[in-house]
């Protein structure tokens, strides 16, 4: 699909402004509420000791599948997916920060393959008993770019169920990887931000739970969702954001108040308000310091 000039300052703005969420709320991570009057500064620190405007795991996560796209490939193929797999275990080996579940399933692979992955989640999910971490849904914000064209609907929704179950087994995982990246896609597309555009993809129970969720999102305020570490709460968090704040600014801020696991919140909310805002919507201070794996800018 060509792009007209505003679609893509959307579509730049749906990568770069979940990495400026990423690092903003990275330093705040696992602590408490903020009041509405305290000041978020993307000044690093937090429990790994980031450098102000380094991304997390969440954005670092994302660039594989954004690099597979920039390259022309096909997210729905084996290769491509067995790829981003590779380089997901190669980064996991000195990255900092990985997720608990992420980690489990990634460290349980003989070889880095979809096969194995999807052998390995299983795994993990059955140990435990659940597996609705929101490790799948943080670096998801790149998936709709490959499927911007007119009908595409239908292969995103598969495509980003597909890429969540590599670590995600749960089914929660893969419906908010779903809503979210088609609601990037709209969003990119049209300018309108509209978490329930990917309803429809649901079955139809999971639409009609998933909407009483997104309608109890609406009526709370992110700090409400303390149990943000779960997919559900997470994307709740991300769209009471949304739903409330001005600017993408003040939306990556209310977001990064609600505390808990902020980067991720603020990197989910930050996928949709900057696809919905564009890249202009990011703050020249912001992208000056943005940085972080692998050697990026």
């Amino acid at each position: 699909m060509k792009l007209a000039t505003a679609q893509q300052d959307r579509a730049i703005g749906a990568v770069v402004a979940s990495a400026a969420g990423d690092a903003l709320g990275a330093g705040y991570e696992f602590g408490p509420p903020l009041d509405d009057s305290v000041d978020v500064r993307m000044a690093g620190g937090g429990s790994f000791g980031w450098a102000p405007g380094e991304w997390t795991d969440d954005t670092s996560m994302a660039i594989p599948i954004l690099r597979a796209l920039s390259q022309g490939r096909d997210l729905a193929a084996q290769a491509t997916q067995d790829a981003i797999v590779a380089e997901w275990v190669a980064w996991a080996k000195t990255a900092p920060d990985v997720g608990i579940q992420t980690r489990q399933v990634l460290a349980g692979l003989t070889v880095p393959t979809v096969a194995e992955a999807r052998v390995s989640a299983q795994r993990v999910h059955e140990a435990s008993g659940r597996s609705g971490g929101n490790g799948s849904l943080m670096r998801t914000g790149p998936v709709a770019l490959g499927y911007l064209d007119d009908g595409r609907e239908p292969e995103l929704a598969a495509v980003a169920r597909a890429l969540s179950a590599l670590t995600h087994f749960e089914q929660d995982a893969g419906d908010a990887c779903v809503l979210w990246s088609l609601a990037i896609r709209h969003a990119v597309r049209t300018g309108e931000v509209d978490a329930r555009v990917g309803l429809p993809l649901l079955r139809a129970d999971r639409a009609a739970l998933w909407a009483a969720r997104i309608d109890d999102a609406e009526a709370k305020r992110p700090r409400d969702f303390a149990n943000n570490g779960w997919v559900v709460e997470a994307l709740q968090g991300a769209w009471s954001a949304i739903t409330r704040g001005d600017s993408l600014v003040d939306i990556l801020e209310r977001a990064v108040r609600g505390g808990g696991d902020t980067d991720t919140v603020a990197a989910i909310a930050g996928s949709l308000a900057g696809a919905g805002q564009g890249l202009s919507g990011v703050p020249a201070a912001w992208l000056q310091v943005l940085h972080g794996w692998p050697s990026l800018r």
